[in-house]
């Protein structure tokens, strides 16, 4: 039996935190600007969806992994 150690030490990784924001700047090499929800920051992702200015997107591992309900922010503290 054969075991691949990398990828049973990546299972052990958790995957990447899947963020929301908007677009706020196109670039020309494929990647946007995003505006993260509740002004936490700008992040820029790769844009293989090609979405547009103005539209909301979640965002995983720096890509853009597609569009976003248009809901309000609501932070809630424990």
């Amino acid at each position: 039996m054969s075991t691949n150690l990398y990828k049973r030490l990546k299972a052990l990784l958790p995957d990447a935190p899947v963020l929301t924001g908007t677009v706020t700047v196109l670039y020309a090499d494929g990647t946007a600007e995003v505006t993260q929800d509740g002004g936490h920051g700008l992040l820029r992702a790769r844009n293989s969806l090609l979405l547009a200015s103005g539209t909301r997107a979640y965002v995983q591992g720096g890509a853009i992994t597609g569009p976003a309900p248009d809901l309000p922010y609501v932070l809630i503290e424990v």
